[in-house]
């Protein structure tokens, strides 16, 4: 039997409904310092476009972020473009509408400016293009857009509630810059420890994901940047942040911190160029070795395989991890991956990337980075067990030679001592010559190894009868023998009874 079927007309007008902004707004912003990296990636955009206009001359491109703890506020402005007069308020009433998809541009869904709303109580934009007039403004009433959004008798849809909070208007253009574009955030609200207003924690965030600059003092900086640049553009901004306008650098330095009061030193990087599915180039990728001492701490701000796309971090330390055998190895390695590939696009939140087959392809080829890692991790561990295993060795051979070196044992206990001490070294010797161990470890353990020999030959000549004991007569020496020879006998820590015998001696 077939089934006759009657096409039914859709509607003239499809309703988008109000509760799209509230899903743009909140569900896709669930970490507030994110609200940061949207207007810092707008605000790189617009700096691209004004270089390709060769708007700044000997300027720079350059974005300010001020913050006034006090009265709750927060502006950020950069010299870009900026929106023209003629396209001010329809460019930014409009919703997931961006000029900017299908361009090389990082943002291109035309909803990252609105990340604000559902954080302060007005959200402001200003700006002006060359050649304007005026400042035009559009401000957000956040307060009366939360209420309509919740307000189950408002049934308009996301135009007439655009029209209810939104209002534009004309500053008058003294003052203002020539071309520029400033979000400010009115009364953020207060999250953790004011979040929104923590100058620190805004510092350090940004300092990982936006496009700026490594640190002069990083060493290997320069070798980085220039390896990337072959590949693509950084298109780096430069970010003053707060009163004293301090520039932000990413966070990678010389050394870093392992916990415990101990520090690591970086090695040389290495560069990974990995092919794309049709040819050309989909990823580059960069690390920087150290010494594998275990899990890198998130404070350091330089954890893990970072991915970035238009040089603006995807994600955080974790977007790699299944390219790991283990995926605790994730947390080991310090580098980034920049995915050039146009179709490798990151997904609405920023968090990952649309999964797809040339994504798949990424990862497929970073599991040898991954493997290479685990290699590291697995080897220095090897190492750093051998050369505790020598330490400990060390320790057992000095605290016998220290007994030793009194002259105060017997002969028989002595040369009992002495064969201990040999076995010892012979089991040292062995790791110092392990094959795992670097060439330079295992000098500097022979090396170790040789000034024992040395004490041990010295020691083995010290007898009671040349000792500190020679000088009495032989039944009193013989008795404070026996009284020594206890003393070790009967102690559970040699240690404190060497330092009880070393009294004893300073008394006689």
């Amino acid at each position: 039997m077939v089934t006759k079927h009657t096409s039914i007309s859709l509607p003239n007008d499809i309703l988008i409904g109000k509760d799209i902004l509230e899903l743009v707004t909140s569900a896709m912003y669930v970490d507030p310092l994110t609200i940061y990296r949207e207007y810092v990636q707008n605000a790189a955009d617009s700096i691209d476009e004004a270089r390709a206009l060769n708007l700044y001359g000997n300027e720079i491109g350059q974005v300010e972020i001020h913050i006034d703890a006090e009265n709750r506020n927060v502006r950020i402005r950069d010299n870009g473009t900026g929106v023209p007069n003629g396209e001010f308020a329809k460019r930014l009433t409009s919703l997931g509408a961006s000029r900017k998809r299908g361009t090389a541009a990082r943002g291109f869904r035309g909803v990252g400016r609105l990340a604000g709303l559902g954080y302060c109580q007005s959200l402001i934009f200003r700006s002006r293009s060359k050649g304007d007039a005026n400042v035009q403004e559009l401000v957000w009433d956040c307060k009366a857009f939360k209420k309509l959004v919740t307000d189950s008798h408002f049934d308009g849809g996301v135009g007439e509630l655009i029209k209810a909070v939104a209002t534009v208007s004309v500053l008058e253009s003294d003052g203002w810059p020539e071309h520029f574009y400033e979000v400010e955030l009115v009364k953020p609200i207060r999250i953790k420890n004011d979040l929104l207003l923590n100058e620190d924690e805004i510092g350090r965030y940004l300092s990982q994901v936006a496009p700026v600059p490594f640190n002069p003092k990083f060493k290997y900086g320069k070798k980085i940047a220039a390896f990337l640049r072959e590949h693509t553009a950084l298109d780096e901004i430069q970010i003053l942040l707060g009163k004293k306008k301090t520039p932000l650098y990413r966070p990678y330095l010389n050394e870093f911190s392992v916990g415990d009061a101990k520090t690591d030193e970086f090695t040389d990087p290495e560069f990974r160029v990995l092919p794309g599915m049709n040819g050309g180039v989909s990823a580059v990728a960069w690390m920087v070795n150290h010494s594998y001492l275990g899990a890198i701490p998130s404070a350091s701000g330089v954890k893990g395989l970072k991915a970035r796309k238009g040089n603006i971090q995807v994600g955080d330390h974790r977007i790699f991890t299944s390219i790991f055998p283990e995926a605790r190895f994730a947390s080991w390695i310090v580098g980034e991956v920049h995915l050039l590939d146009d179709r490798v696009v990151p997904n609405g939140r920023r968090d990952d990337f649309e999964q797809n087959a040339h994504y798949t392809q990424v990862i497929h080829q970073l599991t040898e980075i991954g493997d290479h890692v685990a290699r590291l991790c697995r080897s220095n561990s090897i190492v750093r067990n051998r050369i505790k295993a020598f330490d400990i060795g060390v320790l057992k051979i000095e605290e016998r030679l220290n007994i030793l070196e009194q002259g105060v044992l017997r002969k028989n206990e002595a040369d009992a001592i002495v064969q201990e001490i040999q076995g010892e070294m012979h089991e040292i010797r062995k790791v110092a010559d392990a094959q795992v161990l670097c060439e330079e470890d295992r000098s500097l353990l022979a090396e170790r190894h040789q000034e024992l020999e040395s004490r041990l030959k010295k020691a083995k000549k010290v007898t009671s009868e040349a000792g500190p004991l020679a000088e009495l007569p032989k039944k009193e020496r013989e008795t404070i023998q026996r009284m020594i020879s206890l003393i070790y006998e009967c102690s559970v820590n040699r240690v404190a009874a060497k330092t009880l015998v070393d009294r004893i001696m300073a008394r006689i």
